[in-house]
């Protein structure tokens, strides 16, 4: 019974981590301009969360 318990403390911990760690990268992303960047910041958001939704601005 206590096994089950702490499995979901750990994944409230993990799931806590992933939105803190998304929230700094989407900072990231607002605030740089170089295009190099901006690709790498996209590319580390989708190995973290895949479905995690993205606001990346069309390019005019």
């Amino acid at each position: 019974m206590a096994t089950h318990r702490a499995e979901r403390v750990r994944e409230i911990r993990r799931r806590r981590h992933r939105r803190k760690k998304l929230r700094k990268l989407r900072a990231k992303l607002a605030a740089t301009t170089d295009p190099a960047e901006r690709e790498r910041i996209i590319q580390k958001i989708r190995r973290i969360s895949p479905r995690a939704p993205l606001e990346v601005p069309s390019e005019q």
